[in-house]
């Protein structure tokens, strides 16, 4: 696959790993790295959680697609937000400007990982369990996705290797 002036985006649940493994991505490859949850917090001067509490999820969601649709980079690896593929919007934007990678855990694995649920700015409606948010969001995720990587068992590195290896086939 060529990559030149395409970006990465990692997409998955929260807790997979998505800002850890994009930053050692963009470091392995020489690219840009670009977080689009701290994106949103920089421009707005407050967490997701704050944002979440104070304006809604409505308003959350729409704030994260608009967000995406201004992100103009070229051959950087973007890591975005758990919720983005609410947006088919968001998505086909970030599709047709580079390959949708999906980093993959179990819900098991994911819901011992997500100890700061309160706090996280995680898009859940009220009552909502990370088990249901993951069978809402799992469809998404691989309608979206080109390439999926199982992370179970894997450090940071051998994700980064492996997602390099499905993307240049070497």
């Amino acid at each position: 696959m060529e990559l030149k002036d395409k970006n990465i985006v990692l997409i998955g649940m929260p807790a997979v790993g998505k800002s850890t493994v994009g930053v050692l991505l963009a470091k392995a490859l020489g690219r840009y790295f670009v977080d689009t949850d701290v994106y949103m917090q920089a421009i707005q001067g407050r967490s997701l959680q704050e944002m979440i509490d104070h304006n809604g999820l409505a308003w959350f969601l729409e704030a994260e697609e608009d967000y995406v649709l201004c992100l103009d980079e070229t051959n950087a690896v973007i890591a975005t937000g758990g919720s983005v593929v609410y947006s088919e919007t968001a998505m086909d934007y970030l599709g047709t400007r580079g390959v949708i990678v999906h980093l993959d855990l179990p819900v098991e694995r994911i819901e011992q990982r997500l100890l700061n649920l309160r706090t996280r700015g995680v898009v859940m409606e009220p009552g909502q369990t990370i088990r249901s948010l993951y069978e809402q969001r799992q469809p998404l995720y691989e309608r979206y996705a080109e390439v999926a990587v199982d992370c179970i068992g894997k450090s940071h590195d051998q994700i980064v290797t492996e997602i390099i290896e499905s993307l240049t086939g070497q």
